[in-house]
């Protein structure tokens, strides 16, 4: 990777960044505190910014870069351009339906990525996010459509955890973890639970076209099923008895994967309820900070290094905004079910100043990497 490429994708991550801390902005006026409304389209764009315009931009430029090291083509790049500009939209204030269409040519884009990767190099890793941004361009579609929000939300939640089990078997960290001895039988059948958990959550957003409750209920089941075999089979269970970065991203991985498997079993009890309100927000949050953002935090050293050019060098620190994150969704979380507006508040309040943390705290890992090296030199 030369100086120059990283250079080029600096306003996809720019826009990116951008539309983070919009989205970041606008969720803490939703839930209450008095902010200026810098742009008030924010307020109602709070998901899509940081589903699509952030983590959608991102995932695309990753997996853009990946194709165009080995297809020689910067045709790839037009994903994360389209999620880009789709964001950018949003943040001015420009017709939805423009940003809107954006981010569905987007994530058609994103499809296309991946059917050329599995024509490379098919395995179930590749065919795992492939299917997941299926997902988001379904989700993406019915947004389009008009129809409302939290009818596209589980789509946009399934493309994100989808993207992430399927990283996961990519960096070869999910692996059956059986004995030594365990034979072909039980090794294929712990492939096939979690391919089964796969479609328990895919069948519900199915459903949910036709009922919602119930499509919302099957898919918990299949979060929940998936968050337990995370749990149970991801190497992690083995990492975290090491040292430094190693443990770190162990230590972000488990925490993660129990507020997966709690989302899970919170989409069966209150699937009625998924359309606004506490439970709403403890059902949507407790995967989108606790399970996204607890993954992004542990993989943050590995991935963003090849994204910026720059190196990531892990510090003890980095813990700081790990901690305050689940802290903060457990502090949320309960205010949510206790219906006590001010602790989700607070909590909310807390979980944007962890992000801000994290950026701070990568800023701050980047800008000392070269003395960090020398001084291990």
């Amino acid at each position: 990777m030369t100086v120059t490429g990283a250079i080029r994708r600096l306003p996809l991550i720019a826009m990116a960044a951008l539309a983070l801390l919009a989205g970041v902005w606008a969720g803490l006026i939703r839930l209450g505190w008095t902010l200026p409304p810098i742009q008030p389209a924010w307020i109602a764009e709070h998901g899509p910014l940081m589903v699509s315009g952030f983590l959608g931009t991102l995932v695309s430029l990753e997996r853009a870069m990946a194709l165009a090291a080995v297809a020689r083509s910067r045709l790839p790049y037009l994903a994360p351009l389209l999620t880009a500009l789709g964001g950018g939209v949003l943040l001015v204030g420009l017709p939805d339906v423009f940003g809107r269409g954006l981010i569905a040519l987007g994530s058609l884009a994103l499809v296309d990525i991946f059917l050329a990767i599995n024509r490379r190099q098919p395995n179930w890793a590749h065919a795992t996010m492939g299917a997941g941004a299926l997902l988001w361009l379904a989700g993406n579609l019915l947004w389009l459509m008009g129809r409302p929000i939290y009818q596209a939300v589980p789509w946009w939640l399934a493309f994100l955890v989808l993207t992430i089990a399927g990283e996961r078997l990519e960096l070869a960290r999910v692996t059956p973890h059986l004995p030594v001895g365990a034979g072909v039988v039980l090794r294929r059948l712990s492939l096939v639970s979690f391919l089964a958990c796969l479609a328990l959550v895919a069948a519900g957003l199915v459903l949910s076209l036709v009922s919602m409750p119930a499509g919302i209920r099957l898919s918990g089941l299949g979060l929940f099923a998936l968050g337990a075999w995370l749990l149970r089979f991801d190497l992690a269970r083995r990492t975290v008895r090491q040292s430094g970065l190693t443990r770190f991203i162990a230590l972000c991985l488990l925490p993660g994967y129990a507020w997966l498997a709690f989302a899970g079993l919170a989409w069966m009890i209150w699937a009625d309820r998924f359309s606004a309100g506490p439970w709403y927000d403890a059902m949507l949050h407790a995967i989108t900070l606790g399970f996204i953002f607890s993954m992004i935090f542990g993989h943050a050293p590995l991935i963003l290094p090849a994204v910026t050019g720059r190196p990531l060098p892990y510090g003890p620190y980095f813990y700081s905004h790990v901690i305050l994150l689940h802290a903060a969704l457990l502090l949320r979380v309960i205010g949510d079910l206790a219906l006590q507006s001010n602790l989700r508040q607070w909590g909310g309040m807390l979980n944007g100043v962890a992000i801000l943390l994290f950026l701070g705290n990568s800023l701050w890992a980047v800008r000392h990497a070269p003395r960090a090296k020398a001084a291990e030199g």
